[in-house]
């Protein structure tokens, strides 16, 4: 079983590798299929691990929008052929810096109460 503080490293460790090749521009993203590829799974990485935290951890952190992030998700996964590459591209540049700086203090106040999440 693993606990809040995993599955928050596992949403930073996303968040990273989407900014891996996010570094490379919004001219490659749309041209490179293999970058939009890499960018959507990694986005449906974190959203899966922030749908995996415990109830309480989201409602102390309600600074942290956790619905948006899990309904990302969502929507990547359930309808991947009516993508809006706009709307994830806008969503790596302008949300993921800030949603990667709130996980990186998270992890970093050490405040984290070890609640198990079962899986």
């Amino acid at each position: 079983m693993r606990d809040d503080r995993a599955w928050l490293s596992d949403l930073l460790d996303a968040l990273i590798k989407i900014e891996k090749y996010a570094a490379k521009g919004e001219r490659a993203f749309y041209e490179e299929e293999l970058i939009q590829i890499w960018i959507i799974y990694y986005i449906q990485i974190a959203g899966e691990a922030a749908n995996q935290l415990s109830d309480s951890l989201k409602t102390n952190h309600t600074e942290i929008p956790w619905k948006g992030i899990i309904g990302m998700r969502n929507v990547l996964v359930h309808q991947y052929f009516g993508l809006d590459l706009d709307e994830i591209w806008d969503t790596v540049s302008t949300d993921l810096p800030m949603l990667k700086a709130k996980i990186q203090e998270l992890l970093a106040e050490n405040k984290i109460v070890p609640s198990v999440v079962e899986t």
